[in-house]
Formats: C-alpha cells, structure tokens, sequence
C-alpha cells in the first residue's frame, strides 16, 4: 500500500525570518563581549598582582590595619558613649602605652633572650651541619639542599622557587623605604583609613558603576565584616598560643622561654606552617641540652597544636570565619609563591575574604545540586 504524501515526507522547517537572524547574531555578539570583558578584566588583574604584588600587599595591610583600629573605636564609641573621633584617639593612646610599657617593663630583656636564641641557634645550626658531614647519609642531605638553607647546593641566578621568594622578600624588604618605613606606611595610612573610612568606601563606590553600587556596598561590608572577625578570633589564638608556649618551656627548663613563647604565637600568625615555623627553634634549643628535651618540646608542641586545632579553633570558628584547612595552605602557597614573604604572611586574611565576598555574591547551591 502506498504511503501517503503526509507521512513520506517531512515538513520542510520554514527559513527563520532576517529579524530573529539578527537577534541571534546579536545575543552570540552579546556572549563575546562579556567573555572579552571577563578575559581582560582577569588579564589585568593577574598581570597587576604580578607586577604591583608589593604595592597590593601594603594596601591589604593597611586595610586590615583599619579593620581593626576602627572596630575596636566603634567598641570604645558604644561602651563608654564616646564620640567617634575621641574612641580612635583613645584606642591609639591605649594601644602604644601598652606597647610603650612592655618594651619598657620587659624590653630590654626580651631583647637580651633573642639575641641569646640568635646565638644558640646559629650555634646549633653549625652543629647540626657538622654532624650530617659527618656521615654519608647527611652529606648527601646536604648535597641537595641549597645554600641558603644550610646546604651545599650552589643556587643558580633565577631558577628556582625559593630564589623568587627570596628574590621578592629582598626587593621588598629593600625597597625605597624598607621595612621600617613600610610598617610606617602601613600604620599611618590605616589610622588615615580609620578615621574616616565611609570616605574611602564612597570614594570606591563611584568607581563603579550605578546599576553594581549596592551589591559592590554589600561586598565591601561583607569583607569588612570577615577581616575583622578572623583577627579577633587570630589574636586569641595567638595569645593562648604564646602563653601555654612559654610555661611549658619555662617548666620543661628550656632556656629563652619567654622569646620562644614569643616567637611561637607570633609565628601563629600565618595558620598551620606558622605552628611548624614557631616549634623549630624551641626544639633545636631542647636538643641541645639532651634528647629527652627535645623530645619532651615536640611533645609540648604537637599538644598545644592539638589543643589549638581541636579545641580553640573550633570554639573561635564559632563567631570567627571558618576557612578549610586545604584551601589555607594552597592559599598560603599561592600568595606565598606569587608575592614571597607579604604574601604568605597575609594569605589567610585575605582569602577569608575573598571566601567571604565570593559567598555573597554568588547564589548558594539547591538540594539537588549539591554532590
């Protein structure tokens, strides 16, 4: 039997008139320039943070600097109903008298137990070489370490990682003022940000176009918000660090307790590799009275981390930010490779707030999208 015309053939699909042609070409056009945009806009930024990483660096600082002396005036303003300006004023004058009394009260000797720990560890440094010449097993250790770090590896010019770390802390550090003179910077230009940050902020909001003023407000409050919050919760780390740090040496019988401690809950600044960078010291100066000491300050050590990690961290993460441990230490290592030492002692702040803004701006997941 046949087939009908209606079922041998399909129906041809009709041309799409000139207009929708257009439109679709003009929505492609439309997809183009937004890639572009984003292309260039993400070019810009990276080839800046290469080029101007030191500058961006001091910027973020004094930033944070801001963050925290105009946090703790708008604690001051509501507590003892102060005008603003007279909280600040206060919040400094109270903070360089606490600086001013302990260089007084225990200046001189904290300075006199770091250079004694100078010298113990220059000391130990050259004893511990000595011993891995000693044996064939060390010098072949030794033999692929660099220079720099007590090796026997010559470093070339430019190849390595740790010659452009090195090679960023340098021209950092000896730049046109040198660190002296970039804390200066940093802490004058964040009390100029304090005293009147809605200035700075507005300033920055005109940057941007009209339609993206609101949400680019909530994002610079939301960062805001998330600095302040893990330096709160970092200062109360690094202090509980720095005290348990130094009664535990000073019971164990450790010389420089009080330099060490200081060291430990300074270097817990920088999360995870501050711990491992504030232990080292404290147990080189344990071997070198014995191995039961030395033994007994890594004990010290691995149960005031386990402590920190699984009791005050999880308390301050309550109130404070809560960033995972992998994306800290990849942070740490991006910032620390791309901007040497700056960057990797201002990584955590900074990708918390980065966390922070990236949260507000994008939508949150549904049930059935999340894995």
């Amino acid at each position: 039997m046949p087939l009908s015309p209606a079922t041998d053939h399909q129906p041809a699909t009709s041309p799409q008139p000139p207009e929708a042609q257009e439109d679709a070409r003009a929505v492609q056009l439309g997809r183009i320039y937004q890639l572009l945009q984003i292309t260039i806009l993400l070019t810009v930024l990276v080839v800046s943070i290469w080029l101007i990483g030191d500058v961006l660096m001091v910027i973020f600082a004094a930033t944070l600097m801001a963050v925290i002396l105009h946090n703790l005036a708008a604690i001051a303003e509501r507590r003892l109903r102060l005008p603003y300006w007279l909280a600040l004023s206060l919040v400094v004058v109270v903070l360089l008298a606490a600086i001013v009394g302990l260089l007084w009260s225990s200046g001189p000797a904290i300075s006199e137990q770091a250079t004694r720990l100078r010298i113990a560890l220059t000391t130990q440094a050259h004893s511990l070489r000595d011993q891995l010449n000693a044996s064939s097993l060390g010098r072949t250790v030794l033999d692929h370490l660099p220079q720099s770090l007590g090796g026997n590896q010559a470093e070339g010019g430019d190849s390595g990682m740790g010659t452009r770390i090195a090679g960023s802390m340098t021209g950092f550090l000896s730049s046109a003022f040198g660190a002296a003179g970039t804390l200066a910077v940093i802490l004058i230009a964040g009390l100029y940000f304090a005293l009147a940050p809605t200035l700075y902020v507005n300033g920055a909001l005109r940057l941007i176009p009209p339609a993206h003023r609101p949400q680019a407000r909530t994002l610079m409050l939301t960062a805001g918000r998330t600095l302040w919050a893990w330096t709160a919760g970092q200062a109360l780390d690094m202090l509980v660090v720095g005290i348990l740090s130094s009664v535990g040496l000073w019971f164990i019988g450790v010389p420089l307790a009080l330099a060490l401690g200081i060291v430990a809950g300074l270097a817990n600044f920088i999360p995870y590799i501050g711990a491992f960078i504030g232990a080292v010291p404290a147990i080189l100066l344990g071997l070198s009275l014995g191995t039961r000491e030395g033994v007994m300050v890594a004990a010290l050590y691995g149960a005031i981390q386990f402590f920190e990690g699984n009791v005050m961290a999880p308390m301050i993460q309550r109130h404070a930010v809560q960033m995972p441990p992998g994306l800290t230490i990849l942070s740490q290592t991006v910032f620390g490779t791309i901007l040497g030492m700056p960057g990797l002692i201002l990584a955590s702040p900074l990708t918390a707030a980065l966390l922070a803004v990236m949260d507000e701006a994008t939508p949150k997941l549904e049930d059935d999208e999340r894995v």
